[in-house]
């Protein structure tokens, strides 16, 4: 079929405005949100809904037809942009953006695909609830992505990643069937759960329309803090003990190094310095209780004064206001927007056992010094899950003079990873694999794994039509 054939096909099956070919129009679609993944495309299809959706995979399967199902396009892994051969449709949920039904007697919320993450919270917030998956591009992120990509973000230590927060699925599969185990209880004892194959899959399986998910009552009472510490031990002694001694009410653990903090002081906008000495690790810390908070509070800083007696926590700020906690988590939240401007950024989304987390950044950091000395090491995590963004920044000037720059990053990520390892680690702890980490799926995943996930690619999609190029290698990929 020829393309004009193709987009007036769709054009059918959507409508005028659903399909979008002018270069202009398309440009959005066609890279991520940092530049670094290109690609094109005959033209982007946006449905309305799952029929719409069934209908265009249908005609994708029957032309053999590729297709790159995209979210928000806030994907660091090149997994939402389609290739550079232009021979697929890229398949947006932007216009599957509905709230079905929100049920505070059930703490579950219905929700289309195309969802924005900010949305669904305050759509929870709204029945007085919480849906506590947060992170830096929940006003952008869609709730389809969040899934696909099995999401992490800043609360996993109290509530898990995203696949811990879904009930049930509506999943269009490459053929135009419908999976539909859209089922809101929160036991289902009856066979495989075929949810989870898709939650985290990045698009090579189906295209996720709707999602029913979890929602938990809202605390009436959040304590919002930052730590500075002499060293990462003892911000991880500390937040061991934190975990201890508040079971219930922790929710966030979140590691800053100075590095990183003096990026987001010199470029993110409306932010105050929270202390006015530097220190070499900052810990953010937050706890929620339905109890009185002005009895958490104390409790707090009574187990903080001893590393406050020894000099271990250099300092300590507990917000006494919305303000000054907005400021904090504003700290956070802009990390990967500041050190967009500060730099070229080499991100790794490393995992290790959270005791590991000084050992590695040890080891880590030795070597990168060793063989990039005029590189500076920038650490942001979340502690509780020892989830570690690793990146090591460049000024634009020294990455401007990097030849072969491919070669360079997979020879860094390589010695990292190949470090992480060895503390029994991973190379994507939330960020996925997308096209960027091919390599080193071959290298690292055992060929079990491997081959139980092609024979599950095989099955649900046999033409290879969804999201080709990503997640799973080449059989003859280098290792």
């Amino acid at each position: 079929m020829e393309l004009a054939q193709i987009v007036a096909e769709l054009r059918r099956i959507v409508d005028e405005n659903g399909v979008l070919v002018a270069p202009a129009d398309v440009d959005p679609y066609v890279h991520d949100w940092r530049k670094r993944h290109h690609g094109r495309t005959i033209c982007v299809v946006r449905p309305r809904e799952t029929a719409e959706v069934a209908a265009i995979l249908r005609l994708a399967s029957d032309l053999r037809l590729p297709v790159y199902p995209q979210g928000g396009n806030t994907s660091v892994c090149g997994g939402s942009v389609p290739s550079e051969d232009g021979r697929g449709i890229v398949v947006s949920l932007s216009r599957m953006n509905r709230i079905l039904e929100v049920n505070a007697r059930n703490n579950t919320i219905i929700v289309q695909g195309g969802c924005v993450l900010q949305q669904v919270q305050e759509a929870a917030a709204a029945a007085d609830r919480l849906f506590p998956l947060s992170l830096g591009a929940e006003g952008s992120c869609q709730i389809g992505g969040n899934l696909a990509t099995n999401a992490g973000g800043t609360g996993v230590l109290r509530y898990g990643n995203m696949r811990d927060l879904v009930l049930g699925l509506e999943v269009v599969l490459s053929d135009g069937r419908v999976l539909d185990v859209m089922r809101t209880l929160r036991k289902d004892n009856s066979g495989y759960d075929l949810k989870n194959l898709f939650i985290g899959s990045e698009g090579t399986l189906g295209i996720i329309t709707a999602a029913a998910l979890k929602l938990f009552p809202r605390p009436p009472h959040c304590l919002t803090a930052m730590l500075a510490g002499a060293s990462v031990q003892t911000l991880v002694d500390v937040g061991l003990e934190l975990q201890q001694r508040f079971p219930g009410e922790l929710v966030a653990l979140e590691l800053i190094s100075s590095s990183e903090l003096e990026i987001v002081m010199r470029h993110a906008a409306v932010v105050a310095r929270p202390f006015a000495a530097a220190a070499e690790w900052y810990l953010l810390v937050e706890l929620t209780t339905s109890a009185d908070v002005a009895q958490l509070a104390p409790t707090l800083e009574g187990c903080l004064q001893p590393h406050l007696a020894t000099a271990a926590v250099v300092d300590a700020v507990v917000a006494s206001s919305e303000d000054q906690r907005a400021n904090l988590w504003r700290i956070r939240h802009s990390v990967t927007e500041s050190n967009v401007r500060e730099g070229m950024g080499l991100t790794h989304d490393i995992a290790v056992p959270v005791f590991a987390v000084p050992a590695f950044l040890d080891r880590a950091g030795a070597a990168v010094a060793k063989r990039h000395p005029t590189a500076r090491v920038v650490v942001v995590g979340h502690l509780g899950d020892g989830n570690l963004h690793y990146i090591v920044m460049f000024s634009h000037d020294e990455w401007a003079a990097v030849g072969e720059k491919g070669r360079f990053q997979h020879e860094l990520g390589r010695m990292l990873y190949d470090i992480a390892f060895e503390f029994r680690g991973t190379f994507s702890a939330e960020h996925g694999i997308g096209a960027l980490h091919l390599a080193e799926m071959a290298r690292y995943k055992p060929a079990v794994e491997l081959a139980l996930m092609r024979e599950i690619k095989a099955l649900l999609d046999p033409h290879g039509i969804m999201n080709p190029g990503r997640v799973l290698p080449a059989r003859e990929a280098p290792s």
